[in-house]
């Protein structure tokens, strides 16, 4: 499967690196489950998109599959949030055990299924 964004692509998005954000995120955000993947929405104060990944040992024991899997979910950010997403949002993206199989343009799809139910799609 071949990935679309480019690796510049993928460090232009903003990063999400605290513990205490992912824990804000999970605790008041909204939530949307797709078939590929979880997605976290909450508002942050600077004004443009932020993004985190989340793959647990629970998602895939093997270390291996777990960093396959975020490499597609980081590709799928940078391809999906900066087109479709509301700036002024933190998204959390979570790996289930479907991310490693699906299909590229499903994942993408999935994503942006979640971003409109959410309401967090760019107006």
């Amino acid at each position: 499967p071949k990935m679309k964004a480019s690796k510049e692509e993928i460090r232009a998005l903003g990063r999400i690196t605290k513990r205490d954000d992912f824990v804000k995120i999970n605790k008041e955000g909204k939530k949307w489950v797709s078939q590929g993947l979880v997605l976290q929405a909450f508002p942050n104060a600077y004004q443009k998109i932020r993004v985190g990944f989340t793959v647990t040992k629970k998602t895939d024991a093997s270390a291996v599959n777990r960093n396959r899997m975020k490499r597609r979910l980081r590709a799928a950010a940078a391809d999906v949030l900066p087109a479709h997403a509301a700036s002024g949002y933190d998204y959390v993206l979570i790996a289930r055990a479907a991310t490693a199989d699906r299909s590229y343009d499903e994942l993408c799809q999935d994503l942006k299924w979640c971003l409109g139910k959410l309401g967090c799609v760019k107006s």
